[in-house]
């Protein structure tokens, strides 16, 4: 386990989430401020989280909702252009996520360069998105295929936001089965929702169950509770938190995340990193 200090250049690394706004196609999609001002809101989003001094960020169409099992070719196209007219800004290791669509994730990742993507990739679930099916092996066959397999490392959300697994197995034997079949190269554990805790016990039982794979908080991570979560996991993926007032749906604020920042050099500092 060595591409976290490779990549991130730090123990317990703190991605965070620049969520883009609704994009074309999207129902929430503003025709009048258009992409300009999108790429604009982007733009101001990335700067004050880098400014803050997070070790890295993933660009998201958070604001895609309802979100899709497969992106249509529009979205993934204006992702494109939000990183491509932002890439000369971007200072830190930086992921793509397209909800909830691997694929087009991979295919955004070779056209941008990112280095990581974050996505459901295995089991079936079933939840507000109705039933969702995964193959892991296809999307591992589809990275391989764009050549990204020493490129773009693979973060598993192990189970899918606002879902449920079909199945009657426990968290820690699907954390140690996707750790042996599927070989990712992170586990992601959730909470219901953007911005919801995730469960301290759930996120220990896959950390004890596959001590050798990279296990991240995904949601939910806050100041108050970032070194309890931060001590089990192995790092964290961070986003409501750090908008205005903690809201989803507000804009990065620069205060917020220099202070979660500060709180969390201080817990590193603590383990000797």
């Amino acid at each position: 386990m060595q591409w976290i200090t490779e990549i991130f250049k730090t123990e317990k690394p703190i991605i965070a989430m620049c969520h883009i706004r609704a994009l074309p196609g999207d129902p929430g999609y503003d025709e009048h401020t258009g992409m300009d001002w999108v790429v604009e809101m982007a733009g101001r989003d990335l700067e004050a989280l880098q400014r803050g001094g997070v070790d890295a960020v993933m660009f998201s169409n958070e604001f895609s909702l309802p979100y899709l099992k497969k992106a249509r070719p529009e979205t993934t196209a204006s992702m494109a252009r939000v990183i491509g007219q932002l890439m000369n800004d971007i200072r830190v290791p930086f992921g793509v996520n397209i909800l909830w669509d691997p694929y087009a994730s991979l295919d955004l990742a070779a056209a941008t360069g990112a280095c990581f993507i974050r996505e459901v990739m295995s089991g079936v679930y079933t939840g507000d998105l109705g039933l969702w099916d995964l193959s892991a092996g296809d999307i591992a066959r589809h990275q391989r295929r764009l050549n990204l397999n020493d490129k773009v490392k693979l973060l598993y959300n192990i189970y899918p936001e606002a879902a449920v697994y079909l199945g009657s197995r426990s968290i820690a034997d699907i954390a140690r089965s996707n750790a042996f079949n599927n070989r990712p190269d992170a586990l992601l554990v959730s909470g219901l929702t953007a911005g919801a805790p995730t469960d301290t016990q759930a996120l220990s039982a896959v950390k004890q169950a596959v001590p050798d794979t990279y296990v991240f908080c995904n949601t939910g991570v806050r100041r108050e509770n970032a070194a309890t979560q931060l001590s089990v996991a192995d790092g964290a993926v961070v986003g409501t938190t750090f908008k205005k007032d903690g809201l989803f749906d507000n804009f990065v604020d620069y205060d917020r995340v220099a202070a979660f920042m500060d709180t969390v050099r201080a817990f590193r500092s603590k383990l000797g990193g």
